[in-house]
């Protein structure tokens, strides 16, 4: 169980990374009333799925 903990842990950190960087550099800016303002367009699911798997990974590295 502890190979697969340290597996899925090393997919959901590389996933989270991933993901992260792409949904951080999806947004939009407009400019209102003289101010720039940032709107994410981002779909933030895998990010939320990568780090599940990476708490799953960490709870099985855990287990005895």
């Amino acid at each position: 169980m502890k190979l697969i903990g340290t597996i899925l842990m090393v997919i959901g950190i590389l996933g989270t990374i991933v993901f992260g960087i792409q949904a951080f550099e999806d947004s939009e800016s407009f400019n209102f009333l003289g101010m720039d303002i940032a709107v994410s367009t981002a779909n933030w699911t895998p990010v939320i799925l990568s780090v599940v798997v990476l708490i799953v990974g960490i709870l099985l590295r855990r287990g005895k």
